[in-house]
């Protein structure tokens, strides 16, 4: 499966309740078992206007129609193709290097 960043515009998202978020997670839920598909939402951040969800699916088309059945704006697909972070940046160094 290819892994999915999905920005949502949601005026207001920041000040969702937490029973807001219950019921979006429950509406996401279903909207998932109901493709038929491979598709696992990972997880979702709520920043200022904006919901960033990490989803994962075989094809950008699916997660549109996860967002068409849940009734959810999907603003911005994007796959992505890499992840890094600090442990990166010891890759192939030499092991005195490292500790250095």
């Amino acid at each position: 499966m290819n892994t999915f960043i999905i920005e949502r515009n949601v005026p207001g998202a920041s000040q969702l309740s937490h029973d807001d978020l219950v019921e979006i997670a429950r509406t996401s839920n279903r909207a998932v078992e109901s493709l038929g598909v491979s598709y696992e939402w990972v997880t979702t951040y709520v920043a200022g206007d904006k919901l960033y969800c990490i989803h994962r699916t075989d094809e950008p088309e699916t997660v549109r129609e996860h967002a068409r059945r849940g009734g959810f704006p999907a603003d911005v697909v994007s796959e992505v193709v890499a992840e890094f972070g600090p442990q990166t940046a010891d890759d192939g160094m030499p092991s005195a290097e490292v500790a250095a």
